[in-house]
């Protein structure tokens, strides 16, 4: 997993907090992310959200889509067992 340390700032035009939770895996053009936002400050202060992003080879979060390859899930899968609050929210999305 890159080595960016949790939990850290976020700031987004509607809000403002920290990223609690990642789930990152070294990709091959990229580094795929999924990241726990919890906003503190702004028009969505208490609420969390999800954030798929991915980074450059310079550690910069890039500015377009994430697309994961069906050969980075495994990775990112076990990275999201170390990510519980996430998961959680994650399930939601693909349960009956």
């Amino acid at each position: 997993m890159p080595n960016r340390r949790v939990p850290r700032p976020f700031m987004l035009l509607w809000g403002s907090g920290r990223v609690i939770e990642e789930a990152a895996i070294e990709g091959g053009l990229h580094a795929p992310a999924f990241q726990l936002l919890q906003y503190e400050q702004g028009e969505k202060a208490g609420q969390l959200a999800i954030r798929f992003a991915a980074y450059d080879p310079d550690g910069e979060l890039e500015r377009r889509p994430l697309i994961i390859n069906e050969r980075e899930i495994p990775a990112l899968k076990r990275e999201l067992e170390r990510s519980p609050r996430m998961k959680a929210l994650l399930q939601k999305l693909v349960a009956d």
